[in-house]
């Protein structure tokens, strides 16, 4: 699944091209620089890459999250709509611009439930957000007709789906705009970094100041630049551009890995008749970072964890159910504001609400759940003996509980 599983020898040029100059900010310093910008060439790969008119990197997927917001005019007192299984940068950047995160169920793409967003919807409701959880995709064509019909905008958080396209357009290019991260374990990594994705101008050129403490960056005196609004310091550093030049260029080789060993290890799964899978609004466009599947009740899926971690197996599947950073149930923090400064009465509000919120369809779901990661290291018979030894373990687990029962 990572990137960082095929570092090699492209990451060190890129990295020594920098080292060379010595200049590792990413901007100003045009002289000494020596025509080395990574960041600007990263920018330009993104855009060719996955089809999108503009690029803005950031220092993390979350600063992308929260620069995008903004650019976007969502701010204090506005609802974003979000999905109870996410991962916690997602609510973060919502807070960070003094909006309302408001958490709805999934379905069984493990993201936004079309019927569970239009039930959302108040004169609040500003934005709503997918998150393209491991690897695939929302369902977009629904979210989009939502979007439409309530004007509202659509920002997708693509950070977990890098590669992953829905009806061939690359995800995180589809709504208004969208996230990457190329944090050390996403599918390209920069070690720590992000970007926004649009095709809107006006957008991009916010992007481009706000995360740069509002300068323009018109001017060749960087000292001179007008600060035509208020901006952060969000901006990625040459040698982390370095690092996702190289990885850019492994994209397709890591998605082709990707799919060859899902595809040998689900195979073993789909042999087993308790299981299903996620629903996948587009097939083609899983990333396919992790094989996400069902057993038919929580209790058989309990046994089945048990039974893996017997025999030694367990690593590299997730039970996300009771995972403290990517679902409602276990972010305590969240649901009895534990915040280090004040935040606002109306995000008070509304974050003590999910302490008794239903999110029992969500549960039903999660606690049926198993996302198996992909690795690239993996050679095809190592995939081959995981696949033997998951669905080995998987059959006792199912067997003995149909003597319990």
């Amino acid at each position: 699944m990572p990137g960082f599983e095929l570092f090699g020898e492209e990451e060190r040029k890129h990295i020594n091209d920098v080292m060379d100059t010595g200049i590792i900010m990413r901007y100003g310093f045009d002289g000494p620089r020596k025509g080395v910008y990574k960041s600007i060439e990263l920018e330009k790969k993104i855009t060719e890459t996955f089809g999108c008119g503009y690029a803005q990197l950031t220092s993390s997927g979350t600063a992308a999250l929260t620069t995008a917001m903004s650019a976007l005019n969502i701010g204090f007192g506005d609802e974003v709509i979000i999905p109870a299984f996410t991962f916690v940068a997602s609510f973060e950047a919502v807070l960070s611009v003094g909006a309302i995160p408001v958490l709805v169920d999934i379905d069984e793409t493990l993201t936004l439930s079309p019927d569970a967003v239009k039930a959302a919807i108040t004169p609040k409701t500003k934005c709503v957000m997918p998150v393209h959880m491991c690897g695939s995709m929302a369902d977009l064509d629904a979210l989009k007709a939502i979007c439409k019909e309530h004007e509202l905008i659509l920002l997708e958080d693509a950070c977990q789906a890098i590669g992953g396209t829905y009806k061939g357009k690359a995800l995180g290019t589809i709504g208004d705009a969208g996230t990457f991260s190329f944090d050390f374990v996403k599918t390209i990594t920069c070690g720590e970094g992000g970007v926004v994705m649009t095709n809107n101008k006006d957008v991009y050129t916010k992007c481009d100041g706000y995360t740069d403490h509002g300068h323009d960056h018109l001017g060749v005196d960087r000292g001179a630049d007008l600060h035509p609004f208020i901006g952060y310091n969000y901006r990625i550093s040459e040698l982390h551009a370095a690092i996702g030049l190289a990885q850019i260029g492994k994209l397709q080789t890591i998605l082709s890995i990707q799919k060859r060993n899902n595809h040998i290890l689900k195979s073993y799964l789909q042999q087993i008749p308790e299981i299903t899978f996620r629903a996948v609004p587009d097939a083609e466009g899983d990333n396919c970072s992790f094989i996400s599947w069902f057993l038919p009740t929580d209790t058989l899926m309990h046994a089945t964890i048990t039974e893996m971690k017997e025999e030694g197996i367990f690593a590299g599947n997730f039970y996300w159910f009771s995972n403290n950073w990517h679902y409602i149930r276990k972010w305590q923090h969240l649901k009895y504001v534990h915040t280090l400064n004040n935040i606002s009465e109306a995000q008070k509000v509304a974050l003590y609400k999910f302490q008794t919120q239903d999110f029992s369809a969500s549960d039903a779901i999660m606690s049926r759940c198993i996302s198996t990661s992909i690795s690239l290291a993996w050679t095809e018979e190592q995939v081959h003996e995981k696949g033997a030894k998951m669905a080995a373990a998987i059959k006792k687990a199912i067997a003995n509980e149909s003597v319990i029962a």
